[in-house]
């Protein structure tokens, strides 16, 4: 794919995206942070972060890529045993797997409908449109993670 084409621009911006996820987790204060919920957020970091990997691995790994990842959603939201590394180790893992699917995405293949299980709302989108959902779920629990760093909820 060129760095002209819609997929290529899809990869940079996940990648760019987990990055900052990354960071936002290398930041707290130490492995108890992960599982810390603050102000009115129900989700600590920890599980913010397991559940992004979870998300794409299942919604482009899995779908657009083949990957064969079968998610279990309910235990992104029940894990909380794991140390800072492992949570970092789950998102390079997903950004190495999702970021050259979205990548070497034909214009042709981000046309067509969305081939996964999509929710309800968005049956019938095209992949293209399913990828902008994923980006601003990325974005919007990135925002959460901010919060929850800084303590000011």
């Amino acid at each position: 794919m060129t760095a002209n084409s819609l997929g290529y621009q899809f990869g940079l911006i996940v990648s760019r995206e987990l990055a900052r996820l990354s960071d936002e987790i290398r930041d707290l204060p130490g492995d108890e942070a992960l599982w810390v919920t603050r102000g009115g957020q129900l989700n600590p970091p920890g599980t913010l972060a397991i559940h992004l990997v979870g998300n794409l691995m299942h919604f482009v790994g899995a779908h657009l890529g083949g990957t064969g990842y079968v998610r279990d959603r309910p235990a992104e939201f029940d894990e909380r045993k794991l140390s800072r590394d492992e949570v970092l180790a789950r998102i390079f893992s997903c950004r190495d797997t999702v970021v050259p699917i979205l990548e070497g995405l034909s214009d042709a293949e981000l046309a067509a409908p969305y081939p996964g299980d999509a929710p309800v709302s968005m049956r019938g989108v095209t992949t293209q449109e399913y990828l902008v959902h994923i980006v601003w779920h990325l974005g919007w629990h990135l925002g959460q993670l901010y919060y929850h760093r800084l303590g000011e909820l």
